[in-house]
């Protein structure tokens, strides 16, 4: 019996799709101390992105969907919202 019968290898299946809807994602593994280190990916124009640590890609769930440049509006003060 030769070493390499006896090592079962399983193919790795497809890495995970994550539908969002922001062309910026961060990504942290599995999180805890499973995860990596967080990493902020930039989908640009392709509406797509694959992190380089756990190969999870990230889909935009609608490209055609204009993105809100104000992703933390508590940071912003009340006078310059476009709401106020």
């Amino acid at each position: 019996m030769s070493l390499s019968s006896t090592l079962a290898t399983a193919a790795p299946g497809p890495p995970e799709v994550v539908m969002v809807d922001t062309h910026r994602v961060s990504c942290d593994g599995v999180g805890g101390a499973l995860g990596h280190p967080r990493v902020y990916l930039e989908m640009g124009a392709k509406g797509f992105v694959e992190c380089g640590y756990c190969d999870r890609r990230f889909v935009l769930s609608d490209p055609a969907h204009g993105e809100d440049e104000r992703l933390d509006p508590g940071a912003y003060d009340a006078e310059d919202t476009p709401e106020a």
